[in-house]
């Protein structure tokens, strides 16, 4: 059986707004990433005109361990299955990155993605009117 309330939201009672509130924050702490809840992977991401820096914390994990896949806008960051610890992160970025440009650093358990912008290649041709 499923009740719905017929009153809108604003005539609620003033007693129930705080439990809303409580339960908002617990559903939003509960549906946060899995590497958020138990602090294992800490993410930093910075942006200047070249592009963007992320800073991933990843510690106990060498390089070769490390898989990194530049798709469009997306990277992807994650471990092999032999590795002693298990991450999988993934960020969108507002922009296509360059990959042939970008660079990947892992030094004392931090990982360092400079991923550059791509410039959008000009394709249209200049017509010249007889």
């Amino acid at each position: 059986m499923f009740f719905a309330s017929t009153h809108p939201a604003s005539l609620r009672r003033a007693a129930y707004v705080p439990a809303m509130r409580s339960l908002d924050r617990l559903l939003d702490q509960a549906l946060a990433a899995p590497c958020r809840r138990a602090n294992a992977c800490r993410a930093e991401v910075r942006t200047d005109d070249a592009g963007w820096t992320l800073s991933l914390d990843v510690p106990g994990v060498s390089r070769e361990e490390l898989n990194i896949g530049i798709e469009g806008q997306v990277v992807r960051i994650e471990t092999l299955a032999d590795a002693p610890r298990n991450y999988r992160q993934a960020f969108e970025l507002p922009q296509d990155i360059d990959a042939a440009t970008s660079v990947a650093k892992l030094e004392n358990g931090v990982l360092t993605l400079t991923l550059a912008k791509k410039q959008p290649m000009e394709t249209s041709t200049r017509l010249t009117i007889n």
